[in-house]
């Protein structure tokens, strides 16, 4: 391990309706990087380098980006790795400041997206997910839906036939997300729906209706990372946030060879990565109070609870029964209406789920604070595949 890593600031936008608002991502960017800035009580000359996630733009994006916040020469460094690519951004700040190579780094995390669901942009060279398509194909099948569904939907149905896990647990999930958004100014959606709409929305992939299912949306985050030495000569101690643990995973071969639709959505990668975070940090599932996990679709929170060890293999179903995972019960999940309320703009995504955490932690959540909240757990997915996990505890400097 190297040196000590510390979030000093971050920021984010609200999260929009692709096309309802009349801004462009060095706007979005602009937003975030400013209040990040201004939350960490920095000026922008004091970033030496900056990490710079998004899924859909040209080359340069990231450089175009952070213009808006200063031109200082610094490297900027652009960043993709499909959903989970904000923490991939902040997973290689992370690094650098570990590392010894810089004490202060901007990770930004922005999304302009377009309308309905996730489409291929080449199509004249190799699907990155074409070996994950050909074995949803073999195992289920391959539908008239999105396909995005049709991976975690089928996920679903493994744990259901697996475990006895019902419908209702996967809506569920949508109930509780929707009715934390409410609380959550930053969220595209803000509306508390009954467990009986959550049911009855329009199916998409079962188990999976609407209101399981994230939206597209345009946004972006910001986090700036510090090592101890510049939090003590800058004087940050007030908010600083420690990173007791973080760990990057990508496929493993029990992905394919297992012939497991669970798997094959990134059960293992987060399992793995967990492990290596509670084995860095010394702290476990257990001892987390509040957590922004992966709900792409209410399926991938289910079988998530599982693989991050919040509850036992096969439990999650009597996990979601006796309320574990919310205000009142053993952790609070996605407090921040998670990405099936607050929206998903895909590199923005990480780095959201990074200032939730802080600022629960900081006990600035305002509504949505979870009580003595002390040790937080973020997760974050991608297929094809990349999950990035984080721990947080407020910062015990002298």
């Amino acid at each position: 391990m190297g040196r000590k890593v510390y979030v000093v600031g971050v920021g984010m936008t609200k999260f929009e309706k692709p096309g309802s608002k009349n801004w462009d991502y060095p706007d979005m960017a602009k937003e975030a990087g400013e209040k990040a800035l201004a939350d960490a009580g920095i000026a922008y000359d004091l970033i030496e380098q900056a990490c710079v996630g998004y899924c859909y733009g040209d080359s340069t994006c990231g450089q175009r980006a952070v213009y808006t916040l200063g031109l200082t020469g610094i490297p900027i460094y652009n960043v993709n790795n499909n959903c989970s690519t904000g923490s991939t951004a902040l997973y290689m700040a992370k690094q650098f400041i570990e590392g010894g190579i810089a004490d202060c780094v901007l990770g930004l995390g922005f999304e302009k997206m377009e309308k309905g669901s996730l489409g291929v942009k080449f199509n004249d060279r190799t699907n990155p997910m074409d070996q994950q398509f050909m074995l949803m194909n073999e195992l289920r099948g391959v539908g008239a839906a999105p396909i995005a569904p049709q991976f975690f939907g089928n996920a679903g149905r493994e744990h259901m036939e697996k475990y006895g896990t019902t419908p209702e647990h996967f809506a569920k999930i949508g109930y509780k997300n929707h009715k934390h958004s409410v609380n959550n100014p930053y969220s595209q959606f803000q509306d508390e729906y009954s467990l009986e709409q959550i049911k009855a929305a329009p199916m998409v992939w079962e188990p999976l209706t609407k209101l399981q299912c994230c939206p597209t949306s345009d946004g972006a985050g910001a986090a700036i990372l510090a090592s101890e030495e510049f939090v003590k000569k800058h004087g940050l101690e007030k908010n600083a946030v420690q990173i007791l643990g973080m760990a990057m995973t990508t496929d493993f071969q029990t992905t394919f060879s297992e012939k497991s639709s669970m798997k094959l959505v990134g059960y293992d990668m987060t399992k793995a990565a967990a492990r290596r975070v509670y084995e860095q940090s010394g702290v476990g599932p257990e001892n987390v109070d509040v957590v922004e996990l992966h709900d792409c679709f209410s399926a991938n929170e289910l079988i998530t609870y599982e693989a991050l060890g919040l509850c036992g293999e096969g439990k999650a179903g009597e996990f979601i029964d006796s309320g574990a995972n919310t205000y009142g019960g053993k952790v609070v999940v996605n407090p921040s209406g998670g990405l099936i309320s607050k929206g998903h703009p895909l590199g923005a995504t990480g780095l959201a789920q990074c200032a939730e955490l802080n600022w629960q932690v900081r006990g600035q959540a305002d509504k949505r604070q979870v009580k003595d909240a002390k040790i937080a757990l973020q997760h974050n997915l991608g297929l094809g595949g990349a999950a990035v996990v984080t721990m947080y505890r407020k910062a015990q400097l002298g």
